[in-house]
């Protein structure tokens, strides 16, 4: 999408600068049961190939005003490539806490250092298109300017409430991370 498409999408939108950091699929998953307990231990490539259980964080991150961060993914993710998405995020290292991942993730994502601790919402387990995965949901007050990295955020806008519902049906979105917003929504 060229960048005018992109401003056209939502108002203030922006396209992520040119740092490209590695998404390795050689990085060590931990492999969970349907109870969240540790059962073994996989590659991301593994893990996505084979359909195995793993961790994820999705951050709903807000600025000042409270409008929430929205993005487009760049074609090149493993998992829901150019899907539109309202969290920051990714699966948790091997040995990863839940929480240590969702301020790494924040941070990369976003392009920022020193953001608080995300507050912790809920847990609940995903299983739909792309696999299963346990999945903790966290808010954060980012009240940084963002420098969205390149290889994972290929365009961004902070939204109202009101503008991400009115594009809940016309964007296509990441299927995790809109079951995430439901049931945030839903609370």
């Amino acid at each position: 999408m060229s960048d005018q498409a992109a401003s056209n999408e939502a108002p203030g939108g922006h396209a992520a600068d040119d740092r490209t950091p590695p998404q390795p699929a050689d990085e060590l998953l931990d492999i969970v049961d349907e109870q969240d307990r540790v059962v073994g231990r996989a590659t991301r490539g593994e893990s996505y190939a084979r359909g195995l259980r793993h961790r994820c964080v999705f951050v709903l991150a807000r600025d000042a005003e409270g409008r929430i961060f929205v993005h487009r993914r760049t074609p090149g993710k493993l998992v829901f490539p150019s899907r539109h998405d309202m969290f920051v995020g990714g699966v948790v290292g091997s040995g990863e806490s839940y929480d240590e991942a969702a301020r790494r993730e924040a941070e990369e994502e976003l392009g920022v250092s020193g953001l608080p601790a995300p507050e912790p919402l809920f847990r609940f387990l995903y299983e739909g298109p792309g696999g299963s995965w346990w999945s903790a949901v966290y808010e954060v007050r980012c009240e940084l300017p963002v420098n969205p990295q390149a290889s994972e955020v290929a365009w961004h806008a902070f939204l109202t409430e009101a503008e991400l519902e009115e594009r809940l049906g016309e964007w296509e979105w990441v299927p995790d991370g809109f079951e995430a917003y439901r049931r945030l929504r839903g609370r």
